[in-house]
């Protein structure tokens, strides 16, 4: 694995909640959702309900892309991939956590569903922070010169 196909796994796991954007083959939907990152497994997987339209529109359209902003630390990630929805119960009790009780009783609710995400292509910034920014675009505006506003890079996943 590249150091740039690492740095986008260590921003996902930091960032951990993100936008996860879907077609429906008429328009995007994106929400926002809590991810489980997991390098080793090359996945992002997420608790999702049955109940929802998303899980349809996945299994019918399966390219997703998920959206991971820091904008405090100026760290964002934008990740594609190819989404399925699985109920395995093995791995939604693996899955399972106190903010999951918001939503479901326990695992073995019927209506409980995973998504797995399998990346495909990342994009990632990291800025040098608010204050830094703000210092070097104002000595970009004084000398007309375009500031190092830090690392972006576009990350083959595969």
């Amino acid at each position: 694995m590249t150091a740039d196909a690492e740095r986008v796994w260590d921003l996902m796991d930091k960032i951990s909640v993100c936008m996860l954007a879907s077609w429906n083959g008429r328009e995007l939907a994106s929400r926002p959702m809590a991810a489980f990152v997991r390098r080793k497994n090359n996945a992002v997987y997420f608790l999702t309900d049955v109940r929802h339209h998303k899980d349809d529109d996945i299994r019918e359209f399966p390219k997703v892309c998920l959206a991971f902003a820091d904008p405090g630390s100026e760290r964002f990630v934008s990740l594609s991939g190819t989404a399925e929805v699985s109920a395995d119960r093995a791995v939604i009790r693996e899955l399972w956590s106190t903010p999951a009780k918001a939503w479901w009783d326990s695992p073995e609710d019927p209506n409980i569903r995973m998504l797995k995400v399998t990346p495909e292509e990342a994009q990632y910034w990291e800025g040098p922070g608010k204050v830094l920014s703000t210092v070097k675009m104002a000595i970009a505006a004084a000398t007309g010169q375009r500031p190092d506003m830090g690392a972006n890079e576009k990350v083959a996943m595969r």
